[in-house]
């Protein structure tokens, strides 16, 4: 029986994997792929330590530090998904989409989420070539330009904040007739004098050649179209948590994440924590992923060894 088994090869399972690595844990680390989401981003700012990397060189990284420090203690299982997880006295079956099963007294969830995608023609062509999902990740990169943000939410009006600071102007598209986010925001954000909101907004089509040009939106109250020059689209229409596998095993909210007590990262079922995108925390950035899942570990370790 092993004593952490670790789901999720981004920075927050990476981390994790790490530090159960240094305090000697038998630990079994299963991933469908390394580095998360960022993988996608071409130039990464705000990985702390480096001023500039890719997402690919980030998801190499990780891979490499955990198989580094992996030695005879952390036995790595990747390009694998989690199937299921039941309960069994002192601890867990976690049982692996290729039929295997493992048994743990412990688990950290780190698997994640992915962003809901724009359901607009060309939107898949254009991803990473002026359409993007990160403003933290990829935002400078548009510094001085006119650019889109869609969605209402809390998320868009933040992203927005952001661009604010660098882009020479920021609109805001919303599919609905009102805006989502906390009414204090909406009022602060739209005050910007570069800032310009639109309800109604369906977007139909990303256009371009090598990189984003524009698109065009279909207003949904008039039932006419528009196009809107832009070289930077930035889409903030919900998360999709990696969650499916553990239905019932531990407390979801509205949304799939798993919820958490953010002093320990313990969810409601004792002897699983979670940490990263995946759990409703309020900010998901790959630091704070990061951080968390040490959290974890650290609680993990002392629920092991000194309780």
């Amino acid at each position: 029986m092993y004593e952490l088994t670790i789901i999720g090869g981004g920075p927050a399972g990476v981390a994790a994997g790490v530090y159960a690595s240094r305090k000697q844990l038998k630990t079994l680390f299963i991933t469908k792929e390394w580095g998360g989401q960022s993988t996608v981003s071409t130039d990464i700012q705000n990985w702390i330590g480096t001023p500039s990397i890719s997402g690919t060189k980030l998801a190499s990284d990780l891979q490499t530090h955990l198989e580094t420090y992996a030695g005879e203690y952390v036995t790595i299982k990747a390009g694998q998904l989690v199937a299921s997880i039941t309960k069994k006295e002192g601890g867990f079956t976690v049982l692996l989409s290729n039929g295997e099963t493992f048994e743990t007294k412990t688990i950290l969830v780190a698997s994640g989420s992915e962003r809901r995608k724009l359901p607009a023609i060309n939107a898949d062509i254009f991803e990473h070539k002026g359409l993007t999902y990160c403003a933290s990740c990829d935002g400078p990169i548009f510094a001085g330009q006119d650019v889109v943000v869609v969605g209402g939410g809390n998320a868009a009006f933040e992203t927005a904040a952001q661009l604010l600071a660098y882009t020479k102007s920021v609109t805001l598209l919303q599919r609905g007739g009102t805006y989502r986010a906390d009414p204090v925001t909406v009022e602060k954000v739209l005050s910007h004098p570069n800032m310009t909101g639109v309800l109604h907004a369906q977007i139909k089509e990303v256009s371009g050649e090598r990189f984003v040009k524009g698109l065009t939106y279909l207003d949904t109250e008039t039932n006419t179209e528009h196009t809107l020059a832009t070289t930077g689209i930035f889409v903030e229409i919900g998360m999709i948590p990696n969650t499916g596998y553990l239905d019932e095993i531990v407390e979801l909210d509205a949304l799939n994440r798993v919820v958490i007590d953010p002093w320990t990262q313990k969810t409601n079922t004792p002897g699983i924590w979670a940490a990263g995108d995946c759990t409703n925390i309020l900010y998901h950035q790959n630091n704070i992923a990061a951080g968390d899942a040490v959290r974890a570990l650290e609680d993990i370790y002392v629920t092991l060894k000194a309780r």
